[in-house]
């Protein structure tokens, strides 16, 4: 009603009337004040030729906010890193059912880590979580992540504490990450993959770094708050296949080596100067050798045949590993973008409210 209706009706109204109509009015404030305060909840879904689990995977969350966290507003955000098989239109389909499920397509396949961390910026949320698109993260951590979070951490991480995959992969990936960790000049977090909760104060952080080449496990051990961390068993993936390879490994593996070790070019130093030394005393020993017994001293050309391949090796084993570290000099240098996207799907509303793709104001 206008204020002169409303005035008319308290006139024409007894007291009791009046009271139920300030009642009213008082509850309808207040459900707006708790509209106004609900919490919104991003979820990041990363996925690159998963048409078996993006269907799955969206209802599976959608019907976990639904049941057990309905004080949550919350928009779920899958971003594609190119697939070549049927997860696009699948998800355009998603997308139409369900208006707080978003999409962006990238224009072409940024790697296993540009995308994720592209796709946590774009979050409009009081707090992005990110999982994998095949379930190895288990959407039950969810609502411990959020449990968490309302306790006052900024940071909630997922670490797993055993996995149901090839246990030779784990051992591997275990012997790793003590590797890392032991010659890393900062902390590094074992069997950390990127699954957990970030407030917006750190998602805010990640946007002022402005790195074309972010290594999330190791900036949330670098630059993050202070964390939560919740156990938990990997399980096999729901469908499909892995897409990680021996060169995807060995991308991470160098990544990380290289952003927050010194190993590598150590490792370089450490092996000319054991190089040099033994070849001096081997020099000496030769010449020792010769004086002393003239004519019945025959080396012969294999030892330095083997000196000589010995040498060789180091030298290439030194320039590669020092390569490495170039290359990823040139590409933080280069400064290209994150990631090109070719299309993205329901972010009208937060373009209408003032926000750009980066999700600031």
């Amino acid at each position: 009603m206008e204020d002169s209706d409303q005035a008319a009706f308290r006139s024409a109204c007894p007291e009791k009337n009046r009271k139920a109509w300030r009642m009213l009015a008082k509850g309808s404030e207040e459900e707006e004040k708790n509209m106004a305060d609900r919490k919104k909840v991003s979820v990041l879904i990363p996925c690159y030729n998963e048409e078996e689990n993006v269907g799955p995977m969206s209802e599976a969350i959608l019907n976990l906010f639904e049941k057990e966290l309905p004080q949550y507003d919350m928009e779920l955000i899958f971003i594609d890193n190119d697939s070549r098989d049927n997860t696009r239109p699948l998800l355009r389909e998603i997308c139409r059912r369900h208006k707080n499920v978003k999409a962006i397509f990238n224009a072409k396949n940024f790697g296993q880590f540009n995308s994720p961390y592209y796709g946590m910026l774009q979050a409009t949320g009081d707090c992005v979580i990110s999982m994998v698109c095949d379930f190895q993260d288990p959407i039950e951590l969810i609502p411990q992540y959020l449990q968490e979070w309302e306790n006052g951490y900024k940071i909630v991480i997922g670490i797993k504490t055993d996995s149901k995959e090839n246990r030779m992969m784990y051992k591997l990936r275990s012997m790793y990450y003590r590797f890392v960790k032991k010659f890393s000049d900062v902390e590094q977090i074992e069997h950390f993959t990127g699954s957990g909760l970030y407030d917006k104060e750190f998602i805010n952080v990640l946007r002022d770094l402005n790195d074309p080449t972010p290594f999330l496990r190791g900036i949330v051990a670098e630059l993050g708050f202070e964390r939560k961390e919740i156990p938990y068993t990997q399980p096999k993936r729901r469908a499909g296949k892995s897409h990680n390879n021996f060169y995807t490994l060995y991308d991470a593996a160098m990544l990380s080596i290289t952003s927050y070790t010194k190993i590598g070019l150590r490792l370089c130093t450490l092996l000319g100067a054991i190089v040099s030394l033994v070849s001096v005393i081997l020099g000496i020993v030769y010449l020792v050798l010769k004086l002393c017994y003239w004519d019945a001293f025959s080396a012969g050309m294999a030892p330095l045949l083997i000196s000589m391949l010995f040498l060789g090796a180091v030298q290439i084993f030194s320039i590669g590993f020092m390569g490495e570290y170039i290359m990823s000099i040139n590409r933080r240098v280069m400064n290209r973008p994150l990631v090109v996207e070719s299309e993205r799907i329901n972010f009208e509303e937060d373009k209408n409210s003032g926000k750009d793709q980066s999700g600031n104001m």
